[in-house]
């Protein structure tokens, strides 16, 4: 997507008048025109020259905003484009117009109305006095000229916007008292007394000078509360250094951020930014991440760690490698991110749009009707004059284009500041209709390596001898379940102890010799082949196994020492976001490559409603679209090899993204690796969509209930007449509402669940598998675990035929479905191929 800033939009009408425009030229696929920050997104061929030259056609202007590998200058000039500069410009127009506005007040209102003095020159001399308002009134129109120049321009491109409502408004109450005036004067000269009398009555210009006035005022208050729903990316902005300390020929130099280069060395003391995205060569610190990814925890950093530009460094002093630099860093990826989702437009916002389109000249013609319908009704000019004035002063354009987009920024804005990324206002939006979410089981629900989870010894052995007894035989082995092992016995500070002679034996199973002692591990298979287990011990491990665990048996000398179980574990707050989610009224499916019985267990202990085993990566994508067909669906992986799925779903969801925030087949992106951002996404885009119903039911009912009370359809009835004064007053309000009705999302909670709708869930979802005729069973030795069981189904099912492999390590089978018949040496050599051997095909 190219972006542009746009200038001279003033309103709804604007924006819906530009995204005409472009969306004409040839080669244009999408565009989208942003009235919140005068920019605009478009999608396809035609030439930025050819782009430009249809805003300018508009009536509008138009500049590319340029991509720059330079980190601090692409940032310097998106900050620089944030920067809130009408509202400084209306604030002095705005004094300026009030202490003339004040006089002319005085002189029309307080002298007539009230008898408050005047200079003795004006006393029974009211052609001085229509002068003088003459006067102050024009003063004040030149003043806010750009009413004036904006809206005749916008009705001479036929393309009439808010300023032209303004515009009109305040030139005909001028024209017609100046005419007033004129025709007093001419009564004065002819001495006679009533007619000026009644001309003086007849002056609208203190009417003319307001309704300039209190637009002016309503549009800074407008601007500056636009200004703050982009605090949340101008504060990303403002994260990134400006310098940085490189390593150069030993000694340490300050260069600005520009001159840092893919490669350098750079060093971070304590108390200071990281200046770009790096990796750690010599040094540990805690950094601060909160700025990126939400965590308050400073995260420990040691030698081989990313670190990310933006972030604080707490502690130690670093030595860091850089390894990205300027528009390529974590920091810049999700400035670029929230800024391509405020130049992006829900779905919601099309009805607006719409509307805006056809708003000012369906405005412009009741008010024509109004005072055309008033004079019939035998009304005088100066009579129906107001109440046409008042029909387009009131309407308002503004809060109908404002309503979405400001929301949509303050939403995008909120979930930055918190790990969580929508990509673009759709997915914003639709994130929060989602009825039903399938979660990835491996680094979603669980932490994605395996980890020892009980240590259960026997035989008179102690918890720490059966730990250095596994350690020792699992430290040669590269197997994930052995890692596991390892790293429990590192962690308690265990010493591994050279052993001798050591075999991976076929079954499952390691042997090796220690201190004149035979060593043996592996699974009960395995080991109940070799020797005697008990069956108390035989029924500790079955229960281990029900819970979705891989128990380990090790045996010194014939000797059963003990079962070490390891899996893979639930992250901790998984079971609750899950159950927050199913408060929400979704229902939670959980997509595995386990087994059955595995995937089970972990599901139960998860709280998911539904399990759906056996499903490798391939797999994914068929089970979503057969989701889909019940319901709005996300999918939440971690965005690598689920990206199919990802993408197939309604919304994707990548967690755990950390620096690689830029992942194309997600929606939303998670920077940590926290389940509970999911419902928090679901809830702020709940939150968010809320709040734009809100602002388009205020801005819809403030234009359908203030067009027709301006017109006058309700004196007749409840005798309610609105001053054009009063209906400037209350249009300068309706967007400034609009506005500070979207910042209310900055004091929105996501991560509390309490104000949760209790939706009860009777969605039921079954996902079937089509049974075929054709099936070949396969006797494998060597597989130990459900990994092993996950590498050989995906080979097997990588065999063109194969539609699904049953997988099971402690059955050492795999029970294979056909759709046409496959040679048994072809899938010998597949299951060899990943290190397993087939004994036996039937």
């Amino acid at each position: 997507m190219e972006q542009y800033t746009v200038t001279g939009m003033s309103c709804a009408a604007c924006s819906a008048r530009v995204e005409k425009a472009v969306s004409g030229v040839k080669g244009v696929t999408s565009c989208s025109v942003s009235l919140l920050t005068n920019s605009m997104g478009v999608e396809g061929t035609a030439s930025a020259e050819e782009i430009i030259a249809a805003v300018r056609d508009a009536g509008y202007g138009a500049a590319l905003k340029r991509g720059n590998k330079d980190q601090n200058a692409c940032l310097s000039s998106d900050e620089d484009a944030l920067k809130d500069r009408e509202t400084p410009v209306l604030k002095k127009r705005l004094i300026i117009s009030m202490g003339f506005w004040i006089i002319l007040m005085y002189v029309s209102m307080g002298h007539m109305m009230w008898g408050w003095p005047l200079p003795s020159f004006f006393n029974d001399n009211h052609v001085a006095m229509g002068l003088l308002q003459l006067l102050l009134t024009i003063i004040i129109m030149v003043i806010n000229q750009k009413f004036f120049i904006s809206g005749f321009k916008s009705l001479w491109h036929r393309a009439p916007n808010m300023d032209a409502l303004v515009a009109l408004g305040s030139m005909a109450a001028f024209v017609y008292s100046t005419f007033a005036l004129f025709a007093m004067t001419d009564a004065q000269v002819k001495g006679n007394a009533d007619a000026v009398m009644s001309y003086m009555h007849e002056f609208y210009f203190e009417s003319a000078a307001t309704i300039l006035a209190l637009i002016t005022l309503g549009k800074m208050l407008e601007a500056r509360s636009k200004g703050k729903t982009t605090d949340a990316l101008k504060g990303l902005m403002k994260l990134a250094p400006k310098t940085a300390t490189l390593l150069r020929d030993g000694a340490e130099i300050t260069v600005p951020i520009e001159q840092v280069a893919k490669g350098d060395v750079f060093v971070v003391r304590p108390g200071e930014n990281i200046p770009v995205d790096g990796t750690i060569l010599d040094g540990n610190s805690a950094v601060d991440e909160s700025t990126l990814t939400g965590e308050s925890i400073p995260v420990d950093k040691a030698v081989g760690s990313a670190v990310s530009a933006g972030t604080l460094n707490q502690s130690g002093y670093i030595r860091c490698e850089a390894t990205r630099v300027g528009e390529d860093t974590t920091l810049s990826q999700i400035i670029q991110m929230v800024s391509d989702a405020a130049a992006t437009k829900a779905p919601i916002a099309k009805v607006a749009d719409k509307v805006s389109g056809v708003f000012v000249p369906a405005v412009i013609t009741i008010a024509v009707i109004t005072v055309i319908a008033w004079l019939l009704a035998g009304q005088t000019a100066g009579f129906a004059l107001a109440r046409g004035i008042s029909v387009l002063v009131i309407s308002c354009p503004c809060a109908l284009g404002l309503a979405t987009p400001v929301a949509i920024m303050v939403g995008n804005g909120m979930g930055a500041k918190n790990g969580i990324l929508f990509k673009t206002a759709v997915s914003l939006e639709e994130t929060g209709k989602t009825q039903i979410v399938a979660l990835d089981k491996t680094g979603t629900i669980t932490q994605g390596e395996p980890k020892v989870t009980d240590i259960i010894p026997v035989n008179g052995r102690s918890e720490k001898e059966l730990l250095s007894i596994a350690y020792a035989l699992e430290k040669k082995s590269e197997h994930p379940l052995a890692r596991a092992v390892n790293q429990k016995a590192e962690q308690e500070g265990l010493e591994a102890n050279e052993v001798e002679q050591f075999q991976a034996l076929p079954g499952n199973g390691l042997t090796a010799s220690y201190d004149g002692a035979v060593l043996f591990g592996g699974s009960y298979k395995f080991i109940s082949g070799q020797f005697q287990v008990p069956a108390e011990v035989k029924v500790k491990s079955d229960h281990l196994s029900e819970e979705g665990k891989t128990p380990l048996f090790f045996v010194r000398d014939g000797e059963l020492c003990g079962i070490i179980a390891v899996a893979d574990t639930i992250k901790e707050d998984s079971p609750q976001a899950i159950k927050e989610m199913q408060n929400m009224g979704i229902h939670v499916v959980m997509l595995t490559g386990d087994n059955e019985r595995t995937a089970k267990a972990i599901g139960a202990k998860a709280g998911v409603d539904e399990v759906i085993a056996g499903v490798l990566p391939d797999g994914k994508e068929s089970v979503i679209r057969k989701l889909q067909q019940k319901g709005k669906v996300i999918m939440v992986g971690d965005g690598i090899n689920d990206a199919p799925a990802l993408t197939s779903a309604d919304i994707g969801i990548a967690i755990g993204a950390g620096a690689d925030v830029a992942i194309d087949a997600a929606d939303v992106v998670l920077m940590k690796s926290c389940l509970s951002d999911v419902p928090a996404a679901i809830r702020l885009s709940r939150a968010t969509l809320h709040n734009i119903h809100e602002n388009l039911f205020w801005a819809f009912i403030y234009n359908t209930v203030g067009i027709p009370l301006a017109a006058g359809v309700f004196i007749s009835m409840l005798g309610w007449q609105l001053n054009p004064m009063f209906a400037a007053a209350a249009m300068s309000l309706s967007s400034f509402s609009v506005v500070t009705n979207a910042l209310r999302l900055n004091f929105f909670r996501m991560h509390d669940s309490k104000r949760d709708h209790k939706i009860k869930n009777k969605l039921k979802i079954t996902i079937e598998k089509e049974i075929e005729i054709m099936e070949k069973t396969l006797k494998i030795e060597g597989m130990m675990c459900g990994h092993c069981e996950m590498h050989t189904k995906k080979a097997l099912e990588a065999l063109d035929g194969v539609t699904e492999a049953s997988v099971s390590h402690e059955t050492g089978t795999a029970v294979v479905t056909l759709e046409k018949d496959i040679a048994d040496d072809i899938l010998k050599q597949a299951v060899a191929d990943q290190g397993y051997k087939v004994t036996d095909i039937q």
